[in-house]
């Protein structure tokens, strides 16, 4: 991570994600409680994470958007206009208003989907190929970190200011992380004219992404994965409740168990990218949920402590390893069409893995449903490991050596008649001295 962030221009970039992913995780949580403390309806207040997650279906538009601009100013008025939409959120009085809370989180998930995409062209264009890992690996930590504090912050500042004050913190941060990158002077060439109609120039990030085999690869195990792994969001209250027998939130300190995890991962993830290439680090991630699943089966305090910090690691594995393969297989005109349409295929059997739970935990013991989640993420994570050779590690950047030092010249010799002459001058002295 050190290495990376010798570069001026990442940690410009850096300083900027700080602001705008604190701002982003003190919102999520914070306006599903707002619904919740409208309305009092569970319902109402888990469809707000819908909300944020339905946009996901316009990823080859959003994609498509975001390779025709420059990548630098196209992010400064991206956050600038994340800040806008919060807006609407000050009209909010009483129950009345909830629908403007349903419109701005379906905005701001259209908006984080436009910030991923232009931040995946950002990155490739501001690092080095070998330091890619490095970079996702340093925002990811972040990432994972803020999972620790952010969520339960906002609900606090929710608590404490109202929904009105928590909206003006989080629009700071994107007007904040606008005015960093904004100090960006990288140079950039305008994106090349669109050479295809308009419906074929939408499916391309898609075509690109079912015809390069080591993305074709880590989508179809990612996904697998994905169609189970959303179900551990449902079935930890079970744990918690029928399994350990303690309160639900009791929850929130086995997320803060899993951050920790998280954290762990990020560090790790850019060793691990550089030791098995990034599908082998895809894998492993996908593969340690499959034993994380398992022992959340049998409910025991100290082993679920084990399970979650092993599932935590596993997060940031996926992603380091998922981003830095788009990034280093992708063309950079591609870029933005290729991360959203990558994004989508994953949130879609997320969202879907997460409905799912929430339904097949009332009809079957939730011990059976961690048993098959552990199994098809170890099948997956398997299946994924056998092509780990098509991404093989990246050789490092090359040792920079000590310069050699200069050349010792040799000492002037003096000639045959300088040396006559010195011993005539001294053999004069001594008959003087006669």
């Amino acid at each position: 991570m050190r290495t990376v962030l010798r570069h001026p221009d990442f940690r410009l970039l850096f300083g900027a994600l700080l602001a705008s992913m604190a701002a982003e995780s003190i919102l999520l949580l914070a306006l599903a409680i707002w619904v919740k403390d409208l309305t009092g309806s569970n319902g109402l207040a888990g469809a707000t994470i819908f909300a944020i997650i339905a946009p996901m279906t316009m990823a080859p538009l959003v994609g498509w958007v975001v390779d025709r601009y420059r990548r630098r100013p196209f992010f400064v008025a991206a956050n600038l206009g994340t800040a806008m939409l919060l807006t609407p959120l000050f009209a909010v009085r009483d129950r009345a208003g909830v629908w403007i809370i349903y419109v701005v989180a379906g905005l701001y998930g259209l908006s984080y989907l436009t910030l991923s995409a232009t931040l995946s062209g950002l990155i490739r264009q501001l690092v080095p190929s070998e330091l890619l890992a490095e970079a996702n690996g340093a925002l990811q930590t972040v990432r994972q970190g803020l999972r620790l504090g952010g969520p339960l912050a906002g609900a606090a500042l929710y608590a404490t200011v109202g929904g009105w004050l928590l909206a003006t913190l989080a629009m700071v941060g994107f007007v904040s992380a606008a005015a960093v990158v904004g100090l960006l002077r990288t140079r950039e060439v305008e994106p090349a004219a669109a050479t295809l109609r308009w419906p074929a120039e939408l499916g391309v990030g898609l075509r690109h992404l079912a015809g390069e085999p080591a993305l074709r690869r880590a989508l179809l195990g990612y996904g697998l994965g994905s169609l189970v792994m959303g179900f551990s969001e449902s079935l930890i209250f079970a744990y918690v409740d029928q399994g350990l027998g303690r309160d639900a939130a009791f929850v929130g300190v086995l997320v803060t168990v899993q951050g920790v995890g998280g954290l762990v991962g990020g560090l790790l993830s850019p060793a691990v990218v550089r030791r098995v290439g990034e599908v082998g680090a895809l894998a492993a991630g996908v593969t340690f949920f499959g034993p994380a699943a398992l022992a959340l089966a049998w409910p025991d305090l100290r082993l679920g402590v084990l399970a979650l910090l092993l599932a935590g690691v596993s997060l940031p594995l996926t992603m380091v390893g998922l981003n830095t393969l788009v990034q280093r297989r992708t063309p950079p005109g591609l870029l933005g069409r290729v991360t959203a349409a990558s994004e989508a295929l994953v949130s879609g059997p997320q969202a879907f893995s997460i409905g799912a739970g929430a339904l097949l935990v009332g009809a079957f013991d939730y011990r059976l449903l961690f048993v098959v989640v552990g199994v098809v993420t170890t099948a997956a994570g398997a299946w994924l490991w056998r092509g780990r050779r098509l991404s093989p590690p990246a050789p490092l950047p090359p040792t920079p050596q000590p310069s050699p030092p200069p050349p010792r010249l040799p000492s002037p010799r003096r000639s045959p008649e300088t040396i006559v002459d010195h011993e005539v001058i001294a053999a004069t002295r001594r008959e003087s001295w006669q």
